[in-house]
């Protein structure tokens, strides 16, 4: 019964995939951008759910250009894309709203008051690089947007190391899937 059970969950998944894949040329693109945005601000959803599948999507040559290369490139670039929208509605919200409001109102945005303080105690000890150095570590990537927007850090800079830090990590991920998709289908031709 058990390898019954596993057959339909390898079953389920390539029907999983093969959907997201007939789609993935049209949409690939907007969703890895839009995702990858909501990501990046107050809403937790974890990155790996989107780029590790479209670095799986990319070895298969199934978002754009029909390059598997090409479409990793554009992936990369559009969860970078994605996680700098997503860091800019912090860093401007943060900015505009406040220290005050975030503290009162923050836990109805899942940032609860020790988070924040912890944030800013890194954030003031080891300066506007570490946007950069955040942008690394899952957990606190969303949140380092928020000092960086109350100490209102120079726009230039917060771009600046945010898109660095962002751009690794996508890549990162972006290169998992791309390296487990190529090696699924490579395994699949052989079947």
């Amino acid at each position: 019964q058990t390898a019954v059970r596993d057959l339909s969950v390898t079953e389920t998944l390539i029907q999983y995939i093969e959907l997201i894949d007939a789609h993935a040329a049209v949409w690939g693109l907007v969703f890895i951008i839009a995702f990858m945005t909501i990501e990046s601000s107050f809403v937790p959803f974890p990155s790996e759910v989107v780029m590790i599948p479209a670095g799986f999507l990319a070895a298969r040559s199934s978002l754009t250009l029909g390059s598997p290369h090409a479409d990793a490139a554009l992936a990369v670039a559009a969860g970078t894309a994605g996680s700098l929208v997503g860091a800019f509605i912090n860093y401007y919200l943060s900015k505009h709203l406040g220290r005050p409001f975030l503290v009162r109102y923050g836990r109805y945005f899942f940032l609860k008051q020790d988070k924040l303080e912890r944030a800013e105690e890194i954030f003031r000890d080891y300066g506007p690089g570490t946007t950069f150095v955040c942008r690394l570590i899952p957990g606190i990537r969303q949140l380092i947007s928020i000092p960086a927007g109350v100490s209102r850090m120079n726009v230039a800079s917060f771009a600046l190391w945010t898109g660095l830090g962002a751009g690794i990590w996508v890549t990162i991920l972006t290169v998992i899937g791309y390296g487990l998709g190529a090696g699924f289908w490579h395994v699949a031709e052989g079947w």
